[in-house]
């Protein structure tokens, strides 16, 4: 009969060592991934699962651990010297008896580096002849976990978080004591696999009493949570169901699987107490949040400004090359608004200049620092990133994510002036300049030759020469004609431009401006977006790894 009923009805076979190692190494991973962002008590204890796993796995051997735990006066020591069938552990009246375990082991097969591992220095070493099939066995004879020596408590709690099966030991008046239930059974009912309730001292009960008990206690047992469960009355007076409780363990030994039910128990248990650590799911950062990030980024990088220096500066080059050529002289002394800025003109001949020359020659850019309200939107923005983000995640997770979504304000404020200084802010030249700026001086020197005309003809008449000869169209003289005409129409085609230069200037604002908002876009990814994603992607490993565990 197998000692692990609950569990061989769920599964036909505990996990296979390597299986254990690999469930182990995830939870170690989701540990390292997630850092502080677990809850300290949880991912502690599941640092001692994993170290466990490591260092139980490591220990040779086909030994199986079991422990006698129990109350005060319940008979552990009695029933430990029963099964071992010497006087192993000391019994007596005085209370408490036992103050540090008792081992007993059974076999040939050395059990000292599992001893020590265990810290149980107390030895008894059960003779070959009459190991009944236990061999294999190491029976632990723990001190009482409800002692009034703190010292036996906590010694009893230690070696019980090491064991591999625990055989809960009770008796007639204390199988209902609260800190069985609610300290023990309870808190372990995850390990009904590798767990035997003993109600000791049967032979101090009437005719009918231990059936009553046993209803009563396993009443009790599965109000804790341990189903599946079986209670083997014993009493080490009348030898009552020592065999049966041998036949137990035997079963145990020979399986040789405690070990692996034991640890991928307490796999489990970690990861359920690191569930409140983790999401279900999580969200991402919006596109609606990242885009109301850069127009906050963009204002505080003085984009605005930028751009319409841009434009401004496209209707400037655009009249000087193809405005009226008698008036352009007078636009030379506009400074033009990017040089103001510090943002000069890109020249397609030019040697490149890369960013490392723009930083040691500008260092910076003129563009007016952002105003306050500009800086308030920009962590306004970013806050609304991390709240967004770290929506339904457990308070941990959700601070990182804030935290990742708050950039560095003086390093952001250089990052976002570099990204505007190493932005092209030309383009293409339009194709209508020359052919504007060609029939410009075509219409000058029109006008010019006409007034040259016109002067020669006075002079001659004025001097009484002879008349110089001009061919008239209609009532108009040609020199006229070609003053008038050519004045007037580089005045319309200077109008034109005019509006020309007006109309690509809003789109080459608007060329510019996307360029800007790209680059902008870049620095919000590196500073706030990434280190957001960063987190989640963390959290979404954690919770895969955790996942992992539970198979």
């Amino acid at each position: 009969m197998s000692p692990l009923p609950s569990l061989r009805r769920k599964d036909a076979s505990a996990l296979a060592a390597e299986e254990i190692s690999a469930r182990a190494d995830a939870l170690a991973r989701a540990l390292a991934t997630a850092g502080a962002r677990l809850e300290p008590g949880p991912a502690a204890y599941a640092r001692e699962v994993v170290g466990k796993v490591s260092q139980r796995s490591a220990l040779v051997g086909g030994h199986t651990v079991v422990a006698l735990a129990g109350a005060t006066g319940s008979g552990k020591s009695s029933l430990f010297n029963a099964l071992t069938g010497a006087e192993a552990a000391t019994v007596g009246l005085r209370r408490p008896t036992t103050s540090t375990p008792t081992a007993a082991v059974w076999g040939d097969e050395p059990a000292g580096e599992l001893l020590d591992w265990l810290s149980v220095g107390a030895r008894h070493q059960v003779a070959t002849s009459d190991d009944g099939g236990l061999a294999g066995l190491v029976l632990v004879d723990l001190p009482d976990f409800d002692s009034r020596e703190e010292s036996h408590r906590l010694e009893a709690r230690r070696v019980l978080q090491l064991v591999d099966v625990f055989v809960w030991v009770t008796d007639p008046q204390k199988y209902a004591d609260a800190v069985l239930h609610d300290d023990y059974v309870r808190v372990l009912r995850e390990y009904g696999a590798v767990t035997l309730v003993v109600l000791n001292q049967v032979d101090r009960l009437p005719p009918g009493g231990q059936e009553q008990i046993t209803a009563d206690l396993t009443r009790l047992l599965e109000r804790d949570g341990l189903e599946h469960h079986e209670v083997i009355g014993t009493s080490t007076v009348s030898g009552a169901g020592i065999e049966g409780l041998r036949t137990h363990l035997q079963s145990a030994v020979e399986h040789a699987d405690a070990v692996r039910y034991r640890l991928a128990a307490d796999l489990r248990t970690a990861v359920d107490g690191l569930g409140d650590s983790v999401a279900d799911t999580q969200e991402g950062v919006s596109d609606r949040a990242r885009d109301e990030l850069i127009d906050a980024l963009c204002r505080s990088a003085g984009v605005p400004t930028v751009v319409d220096a841009v434009a401004r500066d496209y209707r400037l080059e655009s009249w000087a090359r193809t405005g009226w050529p008698f008036t352009r002289w007078v636009r030379t002394f506009r400074p033009a608004p990017l040089k103001r800025l510090r943002l000069g003109h890109d020249d397609a001949h030019a040697p490149e200049i890369t960013e490392q020359d723009m930083r040691a020659v500008l260092g910076r850019s003129s563009i007016p620092p952002p105003a306050p309200a500009a800086r308030a939107a920009v962590d306004l923005a970013a806050r609304r990133i991390g709240t967004s983000a770290g929506e339904g995640l457990p308070t941990r997770w959700a601070d990182a994510v804030a935290d990742a979504a708050r950039p560095g304000e003086h390093d952001l404020a250089d990052t976002l002036d570099q990204a505007v200084l190493t932005t092209s802010l030309r383009a293409r030249t339009p194709m209508w300049w020359p052919i504007f700026g060609v029939l410009q001086v075509v219409f000058a020197l029109a006008a010019v030759v006409g007034l040259v005309w016109l002067v020669v003809i006075g002079a001659a008449g004025w001097l009484q020469l002879p008349e110089i000869p001009t061919l008239d169209v209609g009532p108009f003289a040609t020199p006229f004609l070609l003053l008038v005409g050519g004045l007037l129409a580089g005045v319309l085609l200077a109008a034109l431009s005019r509006w020309l230069a007006r109309v690509g200037a809003r789109r080459r604002a608007a060329v510019i401006r996307g360029r800007l908002r790209e680059s902008i876009g870049r620095v919000a990814d590196e500073h706030v977006v990434e280190p957001v994603h960063r987190v989640l992607a963390e959290h979404a490993d954690t919770r895969s790894d955790l996942r992992r565990v539970l198979g």
